[in-house]
């Protein structure tokens, strides 16, 4: 475990506060990086931030996302044939941060990369990229005590991940080590745009409640605004992966940042 102790800003903490000042559902969108071409994110996550993205997650591409619907998986794939590796990720964070100000930079990805790249070297390469939290979807919370205790002291949240199926025991015990904000998935399965919000996802909101105070976002399944209307009146963000990076492949490279400012401007209910 390093011991040292990074002071920083809490980057998510201060968005999800001016979100509920603002009183409205929050916007967290996911790229993959490295997709639709190696460099796409540098040029598409500002234009996304402008459109109306709150936070953005940095997706590392993996070989074997399990998790993740077809169009993400492709999208992991596109970026490993691109050459993409945790160490882009890391230095693609980092070049963004001086073009989106304190917008939440979050990674997600899989436990395998991490463990590979070396957990205190991980932890301390994240807080110079000046990431603020992470995504791991295949850590369950009764492994991952290893890595909190490397992310502590540079200040970045390990954000929990739970499930419908998730147990009152696990949700308790997820939001005890985890922190930042806590993403519910609002189906079982994988991940892919859907004709409505669950109402599993909806009561997963409420379980949750009972254990935390930490800002809840949904997502698994958003792709329209009234999507993010319906999930902001029970949690306080809306996450959207596959219906933007989906129509960031829909079409020429030169226009991805484009098409992906529309989809966000349209779920935050912005007009460009």
């Amino acid at each position: 475990m390093s011991t040292s102790t990074v002071t920083r800003p809490d980057r998510i903490a201060a968005k999800f506060a001016a979100i509920k000042a603002e009183d409205r559902p929050g916007l967290v969108v996911f790229v993959t990086v490295g997709h639709p071409y190696k460099n796409a994110a540098l040029d598409v996550v500002p234009r996304l931030v402008a459109a109306g993205a709150d936070a953005v997650e940095l997706g590392m591409p993996f070989s074997d996302p399990v998790g993740e619907g077809p169009v993400i998986q492709a999208s992991s794939y596109v970026a490993l044939q691109n050459g993409v590796t945790t160490q882009d990720c890391l230095d693609t964070a980092a070049a963004l941060r001086t073009q989106i100000g304190d917008t939440p930079l979050i990674l997600m990805g899989y436990y395998n990369p991490v463990m590979a790249y070396g957990l205190q070297k991980f932890a301390a390469a994240c807080s110079e990229a000046t990431v603020d939290g992470l995504i791991i979807v295949d850590l369950p919370s009764s492994e991952a005590d290893a890595l909190v205790s490397e992310l502590g002291p540079y200040g970045v949240h390990l954000i929990p991940l739970l499930a419908p199926t998730s147990t009152d025991e696990s949700i308790a015990r997820s939001v005890d080590i985890g922190g930042g904000f806590v993403y519910c998935t609002s189906v079982v399965g994988i991940t892919g745009a859907r004709s409505e919000v669950s109402s599993r996802g909806l009561a997963l909101v409420d379980r949750v409640r009972q254990h935390t105070g930490l800002p809840v976002t949904i997502g698994f399944g958003i792709s329209r605004r009234e999507h993010v209307l319906d999930v902001g009146r029970r949690a306080d963000a809306a996450a959207v992966g596959s219906a933007l990076v989906s129509a960031l492949a829909d079409g020429p490279d030169e226009q991805a940042a484009d098409r992906g400012a529309v989809v966000v401007a349209e779920l935050a209910g912005r007009t460009l």
